[in-house]
């Protein structure tokens, strides 16, 4: 029995720095390689002293796939690959490797340059962490060696995302990394071939989670910021630079243009050029209905939203933000975050998932005063509303995937654990398939049941019938031809648990082995009244009777065909034994096909037969 081997380095019964390696085959695939932001020590990078004591670590990474751009699955991959030593392939869409390192750059320089933080990797660090790596296509066919085999398909959540497919010999697993099962505004939803893996390997963001419909998150969400500016509030949005950022964007200029709305929309600086620059040059990923307006007008070209600037935090009056990053942990978003929150007629609005330690997180637990440091405290009498637009997919989704490629095992990835457990129980449930949901640094062992795969060259199977040969038609009997021809010897052949079929004369020349003939002889009892002509003449008649429309005939003396069956009778040695004549009969096989009707006919329980 094969077995699949996986142990999350991150994101085991938590969310961030994914991170996890799976064994498959003999090859060992890393899949992501995030930070997590809820730490600021050592803890903010996975663990790679699971791969070994110290880097670097080539020799134990045969590839690496990143699912998509979001910091906690590639934020500690400069790190990895230029301060840890890994200089091997690495794998992501063309979009995430466009997008990749823009925000790797903005994030090195919030940690080092505001937090003091000087064991952070540099820009050159970033630059040639990106030569490394390989941009694939959707639906792809990658060769990442002679065995190893990878294929993306489109996860949703934001631009550029991938589920990948990871198959070795006829093992194989799926990794969705984060992915949304329901369309919206500007992405389409995730969809997979019905593949059937061995192992699927999910994330769990939203396990416990059944998402009301969208129409009514976007009706309340519109009501609430339309609320706090109508009474002269100001509303805060963090988000991240690229993904539900332009969702409610979209949202919000329909909304404002529809109700001839005057107060200020402001997004981050900078961050709607890049956004309107690679949604325009991956037009392709957006969904069907931006690709079908974006000919006539850009539908990220907003009127109402205008790039922010920090002066702006103490205007007077109502307006709206859009601020990065997405979980107030830096940035302008925490900088406008402690501007803001002690006024109550200020809305802060959370769309979306916030890790544990961050101060998003604080906030939506209800905290009061939230300590960033020995010096800051802030009050927190702001009002909080938690909205999720989040682009995970969540539990209907994560159900809706599992029937969508059937598994036989699953393993939960990127969530609480509590969470998990109830997951866990209602995928066992409905599926019958077992499910796995280790903790950082535990291995799950995922028994596979061994195949034998048969590889037979197209040309070795086609067959001519018996009406196209001018013979009659048989539906018990036929022979394997190659390339039309006559007759040819196949052998099966294994080699690393690939059996295959090829000629006889191959076979024997990769085996080393020497050509030979086997030679059988029967004792066959013919009645004393009988000759051996008699013997021939009714064996031919008997085969008639036995196998109806099989050509059979006597080639001469010692030769008889039935269909293609051509056998020689080598010697034939008569005694007599009382009343009974017994024939001493041997033969060989000239073709590759023995029936075991003629070879039983032939050969009788009561005759006794042995190798000559």
């Amino acid at each position: 029995m094969a077995e699949i081997k996986a142990v999350p380095l991150g994101a085991g019964q938590d969310v961030g720095r994914s991170c996890i390696v799976v064994t498959l085959g003999g090859k060992n695939i890393m899949l992501d390689c995030g930070m997590h932001m809820g730490y600021q020590d050592n803890r903010k990078f996975p663990d790679f002293t699971y791969l070994a004591k110290s880097g670097p670590y080539t020799p134990y990474i045969d590839c690496l796939i990143i699912s998509h751009f979001h910091l906690d699955h590639c934020g500690a991959l400069p790190y990895f690959t230029e301060m840890c030593g890994y200089d091997g392939p690495i794998y992501m869409t063309h979009p995430t490797k466009a997008i990749c390192p823009i925000l790797l750059e903005d994030f090195r320089k919030i940690q080092v340059e505001r937090k003091g933080d000087s064991h952070f990797f540099t820009s050159q660090n970033i630059k040639d962490c990106m030569k490394k790596v390989v941009p694939v296509n959707l639906h792809q066919v990658v060769q990442v060696d002679d065995e190893l085999e990878i294929k993306a398909y489109y996860a949703g959540h934001v631009i550029g995302a991938a589920m990948f497919h990871c198959r070795v010999g006829d093992q194989s697993f799926v990794y969705t990394g984060d992915y949304n099962m329901t369309p919206d505004r500007h992405l389409g939803a995730a969809w997979i071939d019905k593949c059937r893996p061995d192992l699927l390997i999910t994330e769990s963001t939203y396990a416990t989670t059944i998402r009301d419909s969208k129409r009514c998150r976007e009706m309340d969400f519109l009501k609430k910021v339309h609320e706090t500016i109508l009474k002269g509030g100001k509303v805060l949005i963090p988000v991240f630079a690229l993904g539900r950022a332009q969702e409610l964007c979209i949202l919000l200029e329909t909304f404002w243009d529809r109700m001839n709305i005057k107060v200020p929309i402001y997004f981050s600086t900078g961050l709607t050029e890049k956004a309107n620059h690679y949604y325009k040059l991956f037009i392709s990923w957006t969904n069907q209905k931006i690709r079908n307006t974006f000919v006539q007008r850009n539908l990220f070209d907003f009127k109402h939203i205008k790039a922010f600037d920090r002066s702006y935090i103490e205007n007077p009056g109502p307006m709206v933000v859009f601020a990065t990053p997405g979980m107030l942990h830096a940035g302008l978003s925490l900088q406008i975050f402690k501007k803001w929150a002690p006024d109550e007629n200020n809305m802060l609005i959370m769309p979306g998932y916030c890790v544990v330690g961050t101060v998003g997180h604080k906030v939506l637990t209800g905290q009061k005063k939230i300590e960033l440091d020995k010096k800051t405290v802030i009050d927190v009498n702001i009002s909080v509303e938690y909205l999720s637009f989040s682009a995970h997919a969540d539990a209907s989704g994560i159900m809706q995937l599992i029937r969508q490629c059937e598994p036989k095992n699953v393993m939960l990835v990127h969530g609480e654990g509590s969470k998990m457990e109830f997951l866990c129980s209602k995928i066992k449930e409905e599926f019958q398939v077992q499910c796995y949901m280790p903790a950082n640094g535990e291995t799950a062992v995922i028994p596979v049941q061994q195949k034998i795969t048969v590889n037979i060259a197209k040309d070795f199977l086609k067959r001519k019938t018996a009406k196209e040969h001018g013979e009659s038609q048989s539906k018990r009997h036929r022979t394997i031809k190659a390339n039309n021809e006559i007759p040819v010897d196949g052998m099966l052949l294994m080699k690393n648990m690939d059996l295959k079929i090829i000629a006889k004369d191959q076979a024997t020349q990769e085996l080393g082995l020497e050509e030979h003939l086997l030679r059988f002889t029967s004792s066959i009892k013919i009645p004393s009244s009988e000759t051996v002509e008699e013997f021939f003449r009714n064996l031919k008649t008997d085969l008639s009777e036995r196998f109806k429309g099989c050509s059979i005939e006597r080639l001469n003396e010692n030769s008889l065909i039935v269909d293609s069956i051509y056998l020689k009778l080598r010697e034939v040695e008569e005694r007599q034994t009382n009343s009974i004549k017994h024939s001493l009969i041997s033969w060989r096989l000239e073709d590759e096909i023995l029936g075991n009707n003629v070879l039983e006919f032939l050969t009788p329980t009561s005759a006794s037969s042995d190798f000559d």
